[in-house]
């Protein structure tokens, strides 16, 4: 069976009348732990780049598409640290809210848990930024495995979701 390829250029595209919409579970245990695992995705659709290299109104993707979604490298905000870069050229994403945990409780696990956290966009430099309506939810695997020292093992690799709201609903947050 022929592997769908649904990116050209790093922009997504669906035939006509399909729409990705995949649920926090999907993205965490069939792009995100299979793009690790170097195990077949279900369809390349979701495009690897840095999307802190981008202000997110210039992120690639069409304009009429509601989510935009991003497989991407972590980037340490210092050198032997564990703090994540999320400043672009124009601003900087800021954490909202706790973590939310994914999980399923079939065989896809493996023992495998996912972590969905929150950022909001602000415009300006941190902390006097002006707070807009772009949100991007981060997701990220959090437990393969552990090493000799029960330390948990660090994934490099998120998929991001990037999305514009005219009004911040708490579920969309959540």
């Amino acid at each position: 069976m022929e592997k769908l390829n649904f990116v050209k250029n790093g922009v997504s595209k669906l035939p006509p009348g399909f729409c990705f919409q995949p649920t926090d579970e999907e993205l965490v245990f069939h792009y995100l732990k299979c793009k690790i695992f170097s195990y077949q995705l279900p369809a390349s659709i979701i495009p690897e780049i840095n999307v802190c290299k981008f202000d997110p109104w210039d992120l690639p993707g069409n304009c009429g598409e509601q989510d935009k979604y991003f497989f991407s490298s972590k980037e340490a905000k210092y050198r032997n640290s564990n703090r994540m870069n999320r400043t672009t050229s124009s601003g900087y994403w800021k954490a909202t809210g706790s973590d939310k945990k994914v999980s399923v409780s079939s065989s896809l696990s493996n023992g495998i848990a996912g972590i969905r956290k929150s950022l909001v966009f602000y415009q300006g430099k941190s902390p006097n930024g002006s707070r807009t309506h772009w949100i991007m939810h981060e997701y990220r695997l959090v437990s393969l495995g552990t090493t000799a020292c029960n330390q948990v093992i660090n994934i490099p690799l998120i998929i991001y979701v990037v999305f514009f709201t005219t009004k911040v609903t708490m579920t969309k947050l959540e």
